[in-house]
This record gives structure tokens, C-alpha cells and sequence, in this order.
């Protein structure tokens, strides 16, 4: 089975939004340097997850593109835990630039690419092993959750 872009697109959101959601919870007041308030830091945790959806929606068609020129159409699996690289250094780019401004406070660079990291393996892992149980049929049908 080869998961369609769409497929794909629904698989990532719908793993951000339970596996995500439920990691930033547990690993944002344990991150590194921590200090101050917990709300504030919740909700920079949870606007760099929604920015990580977002900039992922956007790469899902980089992916695919790059993917017609592979004779299968997919990528190994190695190569999807990979991709943290590109993607979070992007993120970490535009967080750096003030491109995206609307996270306050900013995360250092060790609390962001210790949630980073954390977020991405946790849902790559479910994505590779638990999400084919409770989704008999996600893989026939293309990733597509719904």
C-alpha cells in the first residue's frame, strides 16, 4: 500500500492531534530551562505543535512531488523519521527570524528540539506500529483516517 497525499495529509494531523497533543501535555512542563508560569509555556508548546501541522500539510506536497521520480511512489520508512530534520529546522528558523511572532514566549533551542524530537518520534513510532490496530483498514485505504 502506498499512502495518497491525502491520506498522508490526515494521517499527520490526526496523529498531531491525539499522539501530539497528548506528549506536549506530559513533556512541556518537564522541558529544559523551564521557568515561570506553566500556562504560557502550554500555550507556546501547543502553537509550535499547530505550526508544525501547518508547515506539514505544506510539505506533504513537497513529499509527494518528490516522490513521482521513486519507482515505487513512497519513501522508506527510515526516510519519514528522517524528514524531522528539514521540517524542524525550518520551524526553528522561522521561530529564530520572528516569522512567526505569534509565539510568546519563544522556546529556547533546547525546549524546542527536545519537544520537537520527542513529538515527531512518538507519532513516527505510532504511525509504524500501534495506528494498525485500532485502523484495520487505514493502510488498504491509502493512510486516509476518515
Amino acid at each position: 500500500m502506498v499512502p495518497t497525499l491525502f491520506g498522508r495529509i490526515q494521517t499527520r494531523l490526526f496523529l498531531l492531534a491525539t499522539v501530539g497533543v497528548i506528549i506536549t501535555l506530559l513533556i512541556v512542563p518537564v522541558l529544559p530551562g523551564a521557568s515561570g508560569p506553566i500556562g504560557p509555556r502550554y500555550v507556546s508548546g501547543f502553537l509550535v505543535l499547530a505550526s508544525v501541522a501547518i508547515l506539514g500539510v505544506l510539505w506533504e506536497f513537497l513529499y509527494h512531488f518528490l516522490m513521482q521520480f521513486r519507482w515505487e511512489k513512497d519513501w522508506p520508512t527510515s526516510f519519514g523519521l528522517l524528514t524531522l530534520i528539514p521540517e524542524g529546522l525550518l520551524l526553528f528558523f522561522l521561530l529564530r527570524s520572528g516569522v512567526a511572532s505569534f509565539i510568546d514566549p519563544v522556546p529556547t533551542a533546547g525546549q524546542f528540539w527536545t519537544h520537537f524530537v520527542v513529538v515527531w518520534i512518538c507519532v513516527w513510532l505510532t504511525a509504524n506500529g500501534p495506528m494498525r490496530v485500532p485502523f484495520i483498514r487505514w493502510r488498504f485505504r491509502g493512510g486516509r483516517v476518515l
